[in-house]
């Protein structure tokens, strides 16, 4: 992947790659590179989720967010 992508960018990519991986038509070795493209897009949305989370952990810990707490109706 030679430009970053958005987090939505990169998870719609691969519900493609998956598709097509999925439908089974592809020959061999097109079927691998799509694969380690989605190898490739699967670690971009790990490490965009990863940094939300932790902007999320150090938001609450500097008390500017309150988690939720009791039942939600």
């Amino acid at each position: 992947m030679s430009k970053a992508r958005s987090f939505e960018e990169a998870m719609g990519r691969l519900e493609e790659v998956v598709t097509s991986l999925e439908a089974g038509e592809l020959p061999l070795d097109a079927a691998l590179t799509r694969y380690e493209e989605g190898v490739g897009l699967v670690r971009t949305c790990r490490e965009a989720l990863d940094a939300a989370e932790l902007r999320v952990r150090r938001l609450v810990e500097s008390g500017l967010a309150e988690p939720a707490t009791g039942d939600v109706e």
